[in-house]
């Protein structure tokens, strides 16, 4: 895929929500492909939390091309809805990183397929109905062990679940990009920035491989 010239919209949960998490690399990189980026990262969303106005459970941010990140605080964290965004923007191609909300790591001790199939189905509804081209970023290995809960065994059944779930997107496997537990980790689930920019490397490369 040729990223030159392309309107891309970057929406997600936590992994977007700190600067120096994958709004930082990602977008610098999808920039730097000739790409014009906007990217929002609410902070505990899920799928469903896209289709309407939903208040993230801890900050965000939002980033404009080469604008630094802007961090957003209380209120200000809040989802805009993807139609919203499709019709202000009318991007080429959305990119939705999404997949560690949906495994529940600490919360259940059982993978809530039902829940998670309505979640994604909420969000890929959206994108059938726009009809703008998307592609699925999943999860990628954490380390086992850190009060967050996440495991290598439920991040491969999550990863699993997902893969042939968000058509019309693209699904892109993120556990193929890394070995379990090469990219280290803070609290078993988010990056120190060298992995943070590991993975937007994997990512951009993989995207530019689609056809």
């Amino acid at each position: 895929m040729q990223l030159t010239g392309l309107t891309i919209l970057l929406i997600g949960a936590s992994h977007l929500a700190t600067p120096t998490y994958l709004v930082g690399p990602l977008h610098d990189g999808l920039v730097a492909q000739g790409a014009r980026v906007h990217s929002i990262g609410i902070c505990g969303t899920t799928p469903s939390d896209w289709s309407k106005v939903t208040e993230g459970s801890c900050g965000g941010v939002e980033r404009i091309d080469r604008a630094p990140p802007k961090v957003l605080i209380s209120r200000a964290a809040k989802t805009t809805p993807l139609r919203t965004l499709v019709t202000a923007e009318k991007p080429d191609l959305v990119i939705v990183v999404m997949g560690d909300t949906l495994a529940n790591y600490a919360k259940k001790d059982t993978f809530d397929r039902n829940w998670v199939t309505r979640e994604v189905w909420t969000l890929t509804r959206e994108f059938t109905q726009t009809n703008v081209n998307c592609i699925w970023v999943g999860p990628s290995w954490g380390t086992d062990g850190f009060p967050a809960g996440k495991t290598n065994a439920r991040v491969k059944e999550v990863a699993e679940f997902l893969s042939p779930r968000v058509k019309p997107c693209t699904y892109l496997d993120s556990l193929k990009m890394s070995k379990p537990g090469q990219w280290k980790t803070s609290d078993g689930q988010h990056f120190y920035q060298e992995g943070y920019k590991a993975w937007s490397d994997s990512i951009i490369k993989s995207i530019k491989a689609l056809p």
